[in-house]
């Protein structure tokens, strides 16, 4: 997504190193540095009583209040964490005189999901997505789509370990049009179905995240979209047979995909660094096998991905 024009001929109003203050709670919020933009505006880092925090601004104010409305529903779900956590919103006077409208959430420390993978293994991909997964049910559950489900909106979380969404700028209410996409992840863009909110959109969308991080870049959908798709799918190993049916729409919900998933990790040696995940009363014995690579047991990965999904 790129940078509005009102955005960009706001630069002189926001700008990292500025302090903000709330229009109507008075509350005061550096702009730190900025952590990415979007159609409806920008995301910067900020303090929130001595606690780093996110800041999304914008000169959109409609479109604003509907994310908010979205972070306030998930929040109502119970014991999950869906999206980051809402902390404040109000309006910004800027010395020019422009009124814009901000919110301030948590941010969530982490990596990209494409470099941690790189860094730990690929065996920590479909781990990842399992999470996400349990995620998505609940979203969809409470009657949302997420949307625009992409790479760039997606941080591993330091502690607990685990893929979660930092951006709600795309969530929709199931049955109505996307309001927000990236082409890449869209199905509508390669041949493979509508527009329309529905569990089957996020979960193509999620499966051309996996394939866009096994690829290490994005590609082309060339001529003829779907073998373009089909010949992706090649370098997909043993996640083939389950990104092929979250692209053709062929999963129902997000938790048929995610019982395949555990199907396919329950059959897999997990590495070293999931077992240090587990806490030691769930841990289970572990084995020395080659080189460095330390294996779990069924019942040792079972406990972790319990552990994953609390």
């Amino acid at each position: 997504m790129t940078e509005s024009p009102n955005m960009k001929s706001s630069a002189t109003d926001l700008r990292s190193g500025i302090r903000l203050t709330g229009k109507w709670h008075n509350g005061t919020y550096p702009l730190i540095r900025k952590l990415g933009s979007g159609a409806i505006g920008s995301v910067y880092l900020t303090e929130r009583n001595g606690v780093q925090a996110a800041l999304k601004i914008s000169d959109k104010r409609t479109s604003i209040t509907m994310e908010v409305n979205v972070l306030q529903s998930l929040k109502k779900v119970q014991g999950h964490f869906l999206g980051p956590c809402l902390l404040e919103t109000d309006d910004y006077s800027s010395p020019s005189g422009k009124l814009y409208t901000f919110y301030v959430m948590e941010y969530i420390q982490g990596s990209r999901l494409d470099d941690y993978v790189k860094k730990k293994g690929s065996e920590w991909l479909p781990v990842l997505l399992l999470g996400l997964l349990e995620d998505l049910e609940h979203l969809h559950q409470a009657g949302w789509v997420f949307g625009d489900l992409k790479l760039d909106n997606l941080v591993v979380s330091d502690n607990p370990i685990r893929l979660r969404w930092v951006d709600v700028g795309g969530t929709t209410q199931i049955g109505r049009a996307i309001k927000e996409y990236t082409e890449f992840y869209d199905r509508g863009h390669w041949g493979m179905g509508s527009r329309k909110a529905e569990p089957t959109y996020d979960l193509f969308a999620l499966a051309m995240t996996a394939l866009e991080v096994i690829h290490g870049s994005r590609f082309n959908k060339g001529e003829t979209p779907k073998v373009t798709l089909k010949k992706s799918l090649t370098r997909a190993g043993l996640l083939r047979p389950i990104l092929e049916k979250a692209l053709a729409g062929k999963y129902p919900s997000s938790i048929a995909m995610k019982q395949d998933m555990m199907k396919l990790l329950m059959k897999q040696n997990i590495p070293a660094a999931v077992s240090k995940q587990v806490p030691p009363a769930r841990r289970s014995k572990r084995k020395t096998g080659i080189g460095e690579c330390l294996l779990l047991s069924g019942y040792g990965f079972v406990c972790y991905v319990l552990y994953l999904l609390q």
